[in-house]
């Protein structure tokens, strides 16, 4: 009888991460390759890094041929049918949204085209994490497909906000205070859309250097209540809920001028919007939004009517007028507003 040796098993080997050899970049540095992952929680900040892209893209040749896939409802083929040259042979951006939720056709056939990546054709994959799809980043984190990562990780740190804000305003060439920035980080520090909103408007309306006594006119009481909470409430339906946000707003200082431009924003917004069709992806391209603009717009406008957007942005303007000075109780009018909205513009 053979009598085996005891010892102990041996130790299973770990499993080790593929090794990533291409470029990972932040999202400000994206630039042009055959294949972009644009990977990473931030929403905000992957829609413009694909924007700033396509812009780039568009600046180079404006015959760009630009193509949405949805990668969690796959048609088997879509991928290669729109990377094959045109008649023309215009160049291609492919457009892939939705990889953390991917088919499995189209995981493999976005790996088979890592192996053969077509002419003058950039696909932009987001995947906004998760472990779905694993394989064909890793594929594309190796050196498949010759690829780039732009990473949008979401921004934690006040820091980080900070110098968001700042990089804002030093891209419009507005001078802006320290002071300022720290007040306004200090009011959007929960949403950076909103944030890069409200940078936007002051930007685009400040003459001059922007001060906290600029931030204060604008978003005073922010911290407590803000300008955007009113609109929300009242674009959906809640009056009452809209009334005493905006009494709170008032009480803590802030001026009616910036809430009229909230819903005016707002407005807008879903006055483009309205009776649109496509995916978010194309309604912003075609729109010139964000693709979170169109998504939120899209229900805002749950039961309202042409006739009732119509009436609210008439009173929308009336408010405007009322609240620099045409009129003598801009609160008065803002309540106005709020209730003509509330009902969605009916009487």
């Amino acid at each position: 009888m053979v009598v085996k040796a005891a010892g102990r098993a041996a130790p299973k080997a770990k499993a080790t991460a593929p090794r990533t050899v291409i470029p990972q970049l932040s999202w400000h540095q994206v630039r042009p390759a055959p294949v972009v992952l644009v990977s990473g929680t931030e929403s905000f900040l992957a829609e413009r890094a694909i924007r700033q892209l396509r812009d780039f893209l568009k600046l180079e040749d404006p015959s760009l041929e630009i193509s949405d896939i949805q990668a969690d409802s796959y048609a088997p083929g879509e991928l290669l049918s729109l990377a094959s040259p045109s008649l023309f042979g215009e160049p291609r951006m492919i457009r892939v949204s939705s990889v953390e939720k991917c088919s499995d056709d189209f995981m493999a056939e976005a790996i088979d085209y890592l192996a053969n990546p077509a002419d003058d054709t950039y696909v932009i994959l987001r995947h906004g994490g998760g472990v779905r799809g694993k394989r064909l980043l890793d594929a594309i984190r190796s050196g498949a497909g010759a690829g780039i990562e732009v990473i949008c990780a979401e921004l934690k740190k006040d820091t980080e906000k900070y110098e968001f804000a700042s990089a804002e305003f030093k891209a419009a060439g507005k001078r802006v205070t320290a002071g300022a920035l720290r007040s306004i980080v200090g009011a959007f520090s929960d949403d950076l859309a909103e944030l890069s909103a409200a940078c936007q408007q002051l930007i685009s309306d400040a003459t001059s250097e922007v001060t906290e006594v600029t931030v204060d006119r604008y978003y005073g009481g922010r911290v407590e209540t803000n300008a955007f909470k009113v609109a929300d409430a009242a674009i959906a339906g809640r009056n009452g809920e809209a009334l005493l946000t905006l009494r709170h707003a008032l009480a803590s200082g802030a001026d009616p001028v910036p809430i009229v431009a909230a819903f005016a924003s707002k407005i807008r917004t879903m006055a483009k919007v309205f009776g649109a069709r496509g995916s978010s992806a194309q309604l912003a391209s075609q729109l010139g939004l964000a693709p979170w603009q169109v998504e939120r717009a899209q229900r805002d406008l749950r039961g309202w009517t042409d006739e009732g957007l119509a009436q609210c942005i008439e009173t929308l303007a009336e408010t405007d007028a009322g609240v620099k000075g045409a009129g003598r109780d801009p609160v008065f009018a803002l309540e106005r507003l709020i209730g003509v909205i509330a009902r969605r513009g009916r009487t």
